[in-house]
């Protein structure tokens, strides 16, 4: 859902090549191919399938994995999202063998690291090149973290950039009588 407003982006840019990694992270129906299909994202050029495993397990796959198709493919810079293992196993990835990494929802916190996807977080914005955040408190948390406000751009939530772009697939599903708020529109990449 985070990938779908940010590659229709890239897209629109004839300069820019993409190549969509699907980690396998999640491999239900219900939690992947659903969102490639109704977001209209084209099929993943490769899919690593983790599938599930304890976080040491899929990171250490992803990771292990994801090496061997940035040594393959030699992107200029490799774009992650959000706060899943998936995303600290391809910045770990991308640090160690010198690729850019660009983070789209960084500098988000909730303070609690007894949450792993606090972990992912805090490590993923330390070693990206990039850092897109969707609010000012992103680009507060990350100052106070120490990084540079060069590295940093407030983008606005992608989240929201894709409900406003499903609400009108979605208007003939809602019960006559009820209505919903207007989103607010977060700026695009």
């Amino acid at each position: 859902m985070k990938a779908a407003p940010v590659y229709a982006a890239l897209a629109a840019r004839n300069s820019v090549q993409q190549t969509l990694v699907h980690s396998g992270q999640h491999y239900d129906f219900n939690m992947s191919d659903v969102f490639f299909e109704q977001l209209g994202l084209p099929a993943p050029d490769i899919n690593l399938q983790v599938g599930s495993g304890s976080h040491a397990q899929q990171t250490g796959q992803i990771i292990s994995r994801f090496e061997g198709v940035v040594l393959e493919q030699k992107p200029d810079m490799v774009v992650v999202y959000g706060d899943v293992n998936s995303t600290v196993a391809a910045a770990l990835v991308c640090a160690k063998l010198l690729v850019p990494v660009a983070h789209v929802e960084a500098g988000l916190r909730s303070f609690d690291r007894t949450m792993p996807e606090e972990i992912n977080r805090l490590l993923t914005d330390q070693i990206s090149s990039l850092l897109f955040t969707p609010s000012d408190d992103g680009n507060e948390n990350l100052a106070r973290e120490g990084v540079t406000a060069d590295k940093v751009h407030l983008v606005g939530n992608v989240m929201i950039d894709t409900l406003v772009r499903m609400l009108p697939q979605t208007a003939a599903r809602i019960p006559s009588g009820l209505t919903l708020p207007s989103p607010q529109v977060s700026r695009t990449i």
